[in-house]
């Protein structure tokens, strides 16, 4: 194995250049070196120009995420002798406008991400007398899974559909409004149904799974999606069957 690895990397100045270009830079090739080491190094010794987004270089906070050899991918995570030989592409995440490098614009994801409503809703305030509102282990492991999201919009990058569509809600925050209809302490499922249950909410999604695939904390926004799709059509059939009963 060599010491080092090529970083083959999109740059774009929008004020210079009309079209992204690719520049290749040599970075060191360390066991405990992940790519958003090899972007800072080329950040701090070779080329200051660089842009990019990182922060707390744990998987916790979601905002380093690139295309790397074409995959969705959290540069903090991605070890660069996972890639040995090299060279390894780092693009900026796909489906989203480019304002410079690898920093895309995400003003459209975090538009979209409160029309679900993603907090607790109650249709009463609980009496802060009646101390905590518990939960049972059971009650918690029903939405555990999809409360793991971090925002890092990778699952937005991967999926087809979000590409084609740009007025799609989106995986990450279906996800994370079914993570709310599932809490035990939440009770609105009723307000979320008017952006769900459209053709631009959980019925735009084809069920391709890339969402799931490329999300690095297991979430599973398809699998939460199709649970929406069952959950609002049998809602609707209610509504047909029993229609003062329904709610």
């Amino acid at each position: 194995m060599t010491d080092s690895i090529t970083l083959e990397v999109t740059r774009y100045r929008p004020e210079e250049e009309s079209e992204p270009r690719v520049q290749a830079y040599q970075v060191p090739l360390r066991s405990e070196w992940v790519v958003l080491d090899g972007l800072n190094y080329i950040k701090d010794r070779l080329d200051g120009t660089l842009s990019y987004r990182w922060s707390c270089r744990m998987g916790i906070c979601g905002s380093c995420g690139m295309t790397v050899n074409g995959e969705p991918t959290l540069t903090c995570s991605a070890f660069l002798t996972d890639y040995a030989p090299g060279p390894i592409r780092v693009e900026p995440m796909r489906n989203f406008p480019v304002i410079r490098d690898l920093v895309v614009e995400v003003g459209d994801f975090m538009r979209k991400l409160p029309t679900v409503k993603p907090w607790l809703i109650r249709d009463e305030p609980r009496p802060l007398d009646l101390g905590e509102f518990l939960q049972t282990p059971a009650e918690m492991d029903e939405y555990a899974q999809f409360s793991m999201c971090i925002n890092c919009m990778l699952c937005y990058s991967a999926c087809p559909v979000y590409g084609l569509d740009p007025d799609f809600v989106g995986p990450a925050a279906i996800a994370l409004a079914q993570r709310y209809n599932l809490d035990s302490r939440d009770q609105g499922g009723r307000d979320r149904r008017d952006v769900l249950n459209t053709a631009e909410g959980v019925w735009a999604c084809t069920f391709v799974g890339e969402c799931t695939t490329a999300c690095p904390k297991g979430v599973d926004p398809a699998g939460a999606i199709q649970r929406l799709k069952l959950s609002t059509a049998l809602d609707s059939v209610k509504s047909l069957l029993w229609p003062r009963g329904a709610r």
